[in-house]
């Protein structure tokens, strides 16, 4: 069945069109925010400067894209590693333990873990980056774990019959099957981190949430809406190119089960 003859989803076609409009609009947020003077000015007429300066936006946007990814590279490899680990009949005696640890790192405000890490690695990128890991692991252990356990008896079944290796059968069929509800889990961790960098600038980390600090504190309402807007701009940007992704491997999985 294609998308389009499921109810309640977007044509591929819409979907294409919402991340055109949407990364559109970032890119001219990012490229050409300080056009915008006049018209925040306006808006906010008793500030003298109604748009964030102290740093091109086009370089916050980078450096928190790139924290994110800093993050969510060891988030996917050690949540996806821990998931199948636990699947194994050798280390299903620790799914608790990691639910409990991992659920811990969520628990905790990421103003909290910033604090704890900043006396161990300084201020800056660092601190930021380990308060992304612990924010953005649970998401994908839980989803490792839901897909991989989804996986049909009939088709490890059918795996035995050929003799597939525990190896084999783990790498092409288990990862394969599972792989649109794993992703699941790394696009709400990305989304969640995508937030959750803007918090690094209370540690010196250069980020989007740089403007929304220093209005906070400055009480200039016009630097939190931009530094808002282009956070969630951001966000909505990846959340729909992983929508684009999902789609395909919907697609791919089910020929394959």
């Amino acid at each position: 069945m294609s998308d389009a003859t499921i109810p309640g989803m977007a044509t591929p076609a819409r979907r294409y069109g919402t991340v055109a409009a949407a990364l559109v609009l970032l890119v001219l947020l990012v490229l050409f925010m300080p056009a915008l003077r006049p018209l925040f000015h306006a808006l906010f007429p008793a500030l003298e400067r109604p748009v964030y300066s102290r740093a091109s936006f086009l370089t916050l946007t980078l450096w928190h894209i790139g924290l994110v990814l800093a993050a969510t590279i060891p988030v996917v490899i050690a949540g996806i590693a821990a998931g199948v680990f636990v699947t194994r009949r050798s280390g299903r005696e620790f799914a608790g333990i990691l639910d409990t640890v991992t659920a811990i790192g969520q628990t905790f405000p990421p103003a909290a873990v910033l604090a704890l890490a900043v006396p161990l690695v300084g201020y800056g990128a660092q601190p930021t980056v380990v308060a992304l890991v612990a924010y953005g692991i649970l998401p994908v252990v839980d989803n490792t774990i839901a897909g991989i356990r989804g996986v049909s008896p009939a088709a490890m079944g059918a795996a035995e019959g050929m003799g597939f290796t525990p190896w084999q059968k783990l790498f092409w069929v288990e990862l394969p099957l599972a792989a649109p509800v794993i992703m699941a889990g790394v696009r709400t961790s990305v989304i969640i981190n995508i937030g959750t960098a803007a918090i690094g600038s209370t540690v010196g980390a250069l980020t989007l949430g740089s403007p929304i600090i220093e209005g906070l504190s400055g009480s200039n309402t016009a630097y939190v809406i931009q530094g808002a807007i282009v956070v969630g701009l951001l966000a909505i940007v990846t959340d729909q190119l992983f929508a684009l992704i999902d789609a395909r491997l919907r697609r791919v999985v089910p020929a394959a089960a």
